[in-house]
């Protein structure tokens, strides 16, 4: 990250939205005592839990506030906390999600730039040891490596992570805080942004650690919440985008992208294998380069290409389930419009 200095003056408010999070709040909170610039406040939203989240975080001298019920989504959550805010700026963290000693200071610096409304950091799974654990630490060595940092060269982050972020509150409360109309407040909250003139940025160097899903079953309830809240937003932001074309690009190839890529992994090669030639099923594996060598290079400079190689199998299962599901997203949202309302935590 290019610019300034940290900036001194700001204050910062942290929000940790929490439902049933008593085993792991505790080392959320602590992370975030132990920054090199910790938060000047820290607020945890018990949302209606029935587990003592609350009283855990209560005891380690962070201020909770707990709705009268269940807000039914993180971003009813964070919502209810930010009326609590007054410090200049507003971090977002999950309360399974833990942050770098040196995070906060190193995502502080993107507000040392002009007209900076939000800025995110790399994200890597806490653990990394049951096969979609595994295969989320090669996606996100992926995409966090060079997606999201081609995006951040052209000025358009696709996203300001949900895990965790830092806004500028005065221009968050003048987009509205985050809207529960989508299942991803975040990915609507980054393009609302977009549209209002503001920037995102996107800071490398910071790190955070979320516990990821490590079953099916949590697996599937993510990417399905994430599939269909991605098509959400392309419905609700897709016009508005012109404007912005690098960022309107980078939308539609991935639209495009993620429907071709399921419709050729889980139609195309099975069939052209049984009805033309089995030397098709190659195609599974063809592309695998693309990904094993840019993964391979990451890993080695963060001395784990142990880790990665041992991933690698994980990912291409994960490719076919999160194929299936987003075709079964966009059946549900663009063919038969009936779209996912409920929020299903994945972890």
């Amino acid at each position: 990250m290019s610019g300034g200095g940290v900036p001194k003056n700001l204050k910062l408010t942290t929000i940790v939205p929490a439902f049933n999070e008593a085993d792991c709040i505790s080392e959320t909170i602590i992370s975030l005592k132990n920054q090199s610039r910790p938060p000047d406040d820290i607020i945890v939203v018990d949302d209606s839990s029935t587990d003592g989240t609350g009283e855990i975080a209560r005891s380690l001298g962070v201020k909770v506030v707990r709705p009268r019920r269940n807000t039914g989504s993180k971003a009813g959550a964070q919502n209810f906390g930010l009326r609590y805010v007054t410090t200049d700026l507003t971090m977002v963290l999950d309360a399974d999600t833990t942050v770098a000693r040196n995070g906060i200071a190193e995502i502080l610096k993107a507000f040392a730039l002009p007209n900076t409304a939000a800025a995110c950091c790399y994200v890597l799974p806490r653990r990394v040891r049951t096969l979609w654990e595994r295969g989320r630490y090669i996606e996100y060595l992926y995409s966090f490596s060079f997606y999201k940092q081609v995006q951040d060269y052209f000025g358009k982050p696709l996203i300001s992570s949900g895990c965790l972020s830092i806004y500028d509150t005065k221009r968050l409360r003048l987009a509205g805080g985050w809207s529960t109309r989508t299942m991803a407040e975040d990915m609507d909250l980054t393009w609302t942004f977009y549209q209002m003139g503001y920037k995102v940025r996107f800071v490398p160097s910071a790190l955070c650690y979320p516990i990821e899903p490590y079953n099916f079953d949590l697996m599937h309830k993510q990417l399905k919440r994430w599939s269909a809240a991605f098509l959400q937003n392309v419905k609700l932001h897709g016009r508005g985008l012109l404007d912005t074309p690098f960022l309107f690009t980078a939308m539609a190839v991935s639209l495009t992208d993620a429907t071709l890529g399921a419709l050729v992994y889980l139609l195309a090669l099975p069939l052209m294998a049984v009805f033309v030639s089995p030397w098709f099923l190659l195609g599974y594996i063809i592309d695998a380069p693309i990904i094993v060598v840019p993964v391979l290079i990451v890993a080695r400079r963060r001395k784990e290409v142990g880790k990665a190689i041992a991933s690698f199998p994980s990912v291409f299962i994960l490719r076919f389930v999160n194929g299936f599901i987003f075709l079964k997203a966009v059946w549900f949202e663009f063919i038969i419009y009936r779209p996912l309302t409920t929020y299903e935590k994945g972890h």
